[in-house]
């Protein structure tokens, strides 16, 4: 019988990045999942901040040399790997020079956001999908962990719903207690649109002048996990509209991913 396979998509993970409560959970989650006879593998950004030689990245040359366009822009991707220490798993990351090689993640030495913040989230949900392509690796569940991974449900249930590849996939969307946290853009539709996307489909993700990623991406995942204890009040009042969506909600460590492992179970039934 081969193995179930889980797609984990995130903006953080320990020991590579150590922000806050995702980096443990994701860090965790991964490897008890791994332990129980599921096939993992990670995806993740290369922040300026993780240290190469410490971690023995390495370029995947055959994934490598795909051309990302944001804005009608053309970015390079890059796709180093790593092995997860104490662990067979290995974990991906998606580089590029100009949007992650600075030595800040999200705000610069003033805490203030990066201006370019949108651009390197859209850049890293459309080269995650381009990369597991190229894997030609088809996912049971795709997870997406943290705003950077947002709009990957809704690309997966629009412009790549009929991709082999993902077609029969479960999407599982983890909210946190974080957000993209700056001016909205005006051109996000713009910056955000792929290949035929209807530009509507894009109305979830803002009001008004304000981002509303984590809405638009619980309206198109299959199921929802809550990640932070506390949640904006307005995720809370969307969260609970969809309740016809498998949920889980948020579980302290103790006995978390078993109750992890356990709805990913029940999502493949």
């Amino acid at each position: 019988m081969e193995k179930k396979r889980i797609l984990f998509v995130t903006q953080e993970m320990k020991p590579y990045t150590e922000l806050g409560e995702m980096s443990d959970i994701v860090n965790q989650i991964t490897q008890y999942v791994s332990a129980n006879g599921y096939e993992i593998r990670v995806l993740m950004p290369r922040f300026g901040t993780i240290n190469e030689r410490r971690h023995r990245l390495h370029e995947v040359v055959r994934l490598s040399g795909m051309n990302i366009i944001v804005d009608d822009d053309d970015f390079p991707l890059i796709i180093k790997v790593a092995s997860l220490p104490g662990s067979r798993m290995q974990v991906y990351f998606l580089d590029n020079e100009e949007f992650f090689k600075r030595k800040y993640i999200f705000k610069d030495a003033a805490e203030a956001q990066f201006d370019d913040n949108l651009d390197r989230m859209v850049f890293y949900s459309k080269g995650s999908i381009e990369t597991v392509k190229k894997f030609g690796w088809v996912p049971d569940i795709i997870h997406c962990h943290g705003w950077m991974t947002s709009l990957i449900p809704l690309y997966l249930r629009t412009t790549y719903k009929d991709e082999p590849i993902f077609r029969n996939a479960k999407i599982v969307y983890s909210v946190y207690n974080d957000s993209l946290d700056m001016p909205f853009d005006k051109k996000f539709i713009t910056k955000a649109s792929i290949n035929n996307l209807d530009p509507k489909k894009l109305d979830d993700f803002y009001s008004g002048k304000h981002y509303r990623l984590h809405q638009g991406a619980m309206k198109y995942a299959d199921a929802l996990i809550s990640g932070s204890e506390k949640l904006d009040k307005e995720v809370i009042t969307a969260k609970k509209s969809l309740g016809k969506k498998p949920q889980l909600d948020y579980l302290p460590e103790e006995g978390r991913n078993q109750a992890y492992l356990h709805f990913y179970e029940t999502l493949l039934k």
